[in-house]
């Protein structure tokens, strides 16, 4: 079993930064591919960045977007979803992921809002 608890949003303003973090605890040996997910009102769900086993990262935004990984020890990491230049459309709720090694089932976190506004 894998629990992901979601934090660090918030209100910024336009411009701003802001670090997400995404703590992962559980049987993590039997995870693959993370990453992040953001959905904002009235869109569909947009895949923000991701991360492999090995640690390859790939972002929708590098320029603006990062994500990266924290291990702490066999049970518990944490995952990052560095965020700058933030503009008014990137104000969505996001979500860390993360898929199973040996099915087909994803585990997510609960989301953390990002709200850009001045």
């Amino acid at each position: 079993q894998v629990q992901l608890v979601d934090s660090g949003g918030g209100l910024v303003q336009p411009g701003g930064s802001l670090r997400l973090a995404c703590a992962a605890s559980g049987s993590l040996d039997s995870l693959a591919d993370m990453g992040w997910y953001r959905q904002a009102p009235g869109k569909q769900r947009e895949l923000v960045a991701t991360i492999t086993t090995r640690g390859t990262t790939d972002s929708v935004n590098s320029g603006r977007f990062s994500i990266s990984r924290v291990y702490h020890n066999a049970n518990q990491q944490t995952l990052y979803l560095q965020m700058s230049s933030l503009t008014p459309e990137d104000t969505a709720v996001y979500s860390c992921y993360a898929e199973s090694r040996w099915t087909t089932h994803t585990y997510w976190g609960q989301g953390t809002q990002v709200t850009v506004s001045s």
